[in-house]
């Protein structure tokens, strides 16, 4: 099943998905009539060289935010925001690339020009870009009911973080603004999903203060496509370490707490489960700049910006692991069109 999927991938990727795809095929075989002429070192150099392709993309086009979550790993380091324009310049140059899906995250998106900066985003990547999939990772705090009557048939998939159901626990972690109840605020947002045909997500972060937790009963009511559960990520000059803005220590859980969780929910359908390891290099993450950001040496370090050197330049240093997104199930059925939903 694995290797179905990873040859289905390639087929749909471009020249540098197919080329790893198909290497660990390049071994000695013993066939009637078949002559192995040995290694062909020029051409896996040229499968190497070959740089991925950007099916998905995660944009963070902001780093400002209402919420001050303690485990954050994309922190509010400066205030820019590339000028509307530019940024549609950017993702133009994407979908050329091969983007299939972008995921507008931050931050907060909905605090740029509340709401109608990453509005525009979304209507131009359906509507003229015409990809398969729109998302939107946010932590719903700030959506309007009139959002989605506006961009609402341009997006395809909202992703709301919720760490937890417990309020305490909310206000533990920074997940929470003044005296709004981020829980009650799900729910609303979960119904303007279904009235206005939005795929409905959720992301949980797990950490030292949710990880005893048993969200069951509440994943379930709330019926989402998919349940993306995270363990806390350590990122060095982001949420760890002198120069970051964070300090998620004591967020931070073993593998095995991890692992528990996970066993203690394995009956939710659409859990979808990333450990540390799945995670650090499986993303392909755009910063404001739209710089490809990459996390092998477990800080970020950016690439220069497409916009100044082109998609294929800047992605050779991305630190992008192209068979783990494939893996842990990156490619999936993310377009609300094919999506078989009782909204």
């Amino acid at each position: 099943l694995s290797v179905g999927r990873a040859v289905l991938a390639a087929l749909r990727g471009s020249l540098g998905a197919l080329c790893w795809s198909l290497a660990p095929l390049s071994l000695p075989l013993s066939l009637p009539g078949w002559r192995h002429s040995g290694p062909r070192p020029d051409r896996e150099q040229e499968c190497e060289d070959v740089p991925p392709t950007p099916t998905s993309v995660n944009y963070h086009f902001t780093r400002q935010c209402n919420y001050k979550c303690g485990f954050c790993f994309h922190t509010a380091k400066t205030s820019f925001v590339l000028p509307l324009e530019e940024a549609k310049r950017g993702l133009a140059m994407l979908k050329e690339a091969g983007m299939e899906k972008i995921n507008f995250s931050g931050g907060e998106p909905f605090l740029q020009d509340r709401g109608e900066f990453v509005g525009k985003l979304v209507q131009f990547c359906k509507q003229e870009l015409e990809l398969p999939s729109v998302s939107i990772v946010s932590n719903g705090s700030l959506i309007r009911k009139q959002w989605f009557e506006k961009y609402g048939e341009y997006l395809d998939i909202l992703a709301i973080s919720c760490d937890s159901f417990d309020e305490d626990v909310n206000v533990l972690i920074g997940r929470r603004q003044g005296k709004k109840n981020h829980v009650e605020n799900l729910h609303k947002l979960r119904q303007w999903c279904r009235e206005h045909a939005v795929a409905f997500k959720i992301n949980s972060v797990i950490n030292r203060f949710n990880v005893e937790e048993d969200m069951n009963e509440q994943i379930k009511a709330l019926n989402p496509v998919r349940w993306k559960v995270f363990q806390c990520l350590l990122i060095e000059g982001e949420n760890s370490g002198e120069d970051a803005l964070r300090e998620a220590e004591k967020f931070v859980i073993s593998d095995e707490d991890f692992d528990r969780f996970l066993d203690r929910h394995k009956d939710v359908s659409c859990l979808v489960p990333e450990s540390n390891q799945k995670m650090r290099d499986s993303y392909l993450i755009l910063d404001e700049y739209m710089r490809f950001l990459n996390c092998r040496n477990g800080r970020k370090e950016p690439s220069k910006s497409i916009l100044d050197v082109g998609v294929e330049a800047a992605i050779k240093f991305s630190g992008f692991d192209e068979k783990m997104f494939l893996r842990r199930g990156g490619k999936y059925v993310w377009s609300k069109a094919d999506m078989k939903l009782d909204w």
